[in-house]
């Protein structure tokens, strides 16, 4: 009699929407047995599920959130120490690594495109140290979109790169109509064109481009 009671309880909770665990904390009846008694009710979550289902989501949500944030807090550290202190032939092996990817190898010109300050950056300090180029050898022209806001823009590069806005070309901005929405919103600061002028200094023009164009030979050997 006691066992009929619990079991047309367990089908009246089942029917008004209770999972299987609720019902085995009233019923004291394990899942196995629930699943093989209530396998042919349906089942709607009633509300009180399933506020207990989005407290359940937001849990676990926050829960692999603070595990990715540790994640990446421990591969930060430990890439610190792989890299360990950078020496003057790094920087320089590094930088010749980056002008393969991201630089101008034809037409003996010299630039570097990028829409990472960071990477903008780098080649700068790459340019200053190894070969010796001073501010007024830097020109930056910045490649924006419609939406993008030029003085701002020219403001974040100009941050970015320590390159004072009298150094900046004409701006260009992309109307083409093929290009994508998410673009434009995905790089609000558009893309910098970095490139060399030699300023009366022959060693920091075609020559130079084509000192580099060897150091990408010799290392692609």
């Amino acid at each position: 009699m006691k066992d009929s009671t619990i079991r047309e309880q367990a089908f009246a909770l089942r029917k008004q929407g209770y999972s299987y665990t609720y019902i085995g904390e009233k019923t004291a009846i394990s899942k196995g047995t629930l699943s093989a008694w209530l396998s042919s009710v349906p089942y709607t979550p009633n509300n009180e599920m399933l506020l207990k289902m989005g407290k359940a989501r937001t849990a676990s949500g926050l829960a692999k959130n603070k595990q990715k944030l540790r994640s990446f807090a421990e591969a930060v550290t430990q890439a610190r120490k792989d890299i360990g202190a950078l020496s003057s032939r790094d920087v320089f092996m590094l930088g010749v690594g980056l002008y393969i990817g991201e630089g101008a190898k034809t037409h003996d010109i010299i630039r570097v495109i990028n829409s990472d300050p960071k990477v903008i950056r780098f080649a700068v300090k790459w340019f200053r140290d190894v070969c010796d180029l001073k501010q007024v050898n830097f020109r930056l022209r910045l490649h924006l979109y419609p939406d993008s806001d030029e003085a701002k823009s020219v403001a974040f590069w100009s941050k970015s790169t320590s390159i004072a806005p009298i150094y900046f070309q004409k701006t260009y901005v992309d109307i083409r109509k093929d290009k994508k929405s998410f673009n434009r919103r995905k790089l609000p600061f558009g893309t910098a064109h970095l490139s060399i002028r030699s300023h009366g200094r022959k060693e920091f023009g075609v020559f130079l481009a084509r000192r580099i164009n060897g150091w990408i030979d010799e290392v692609l050997k």
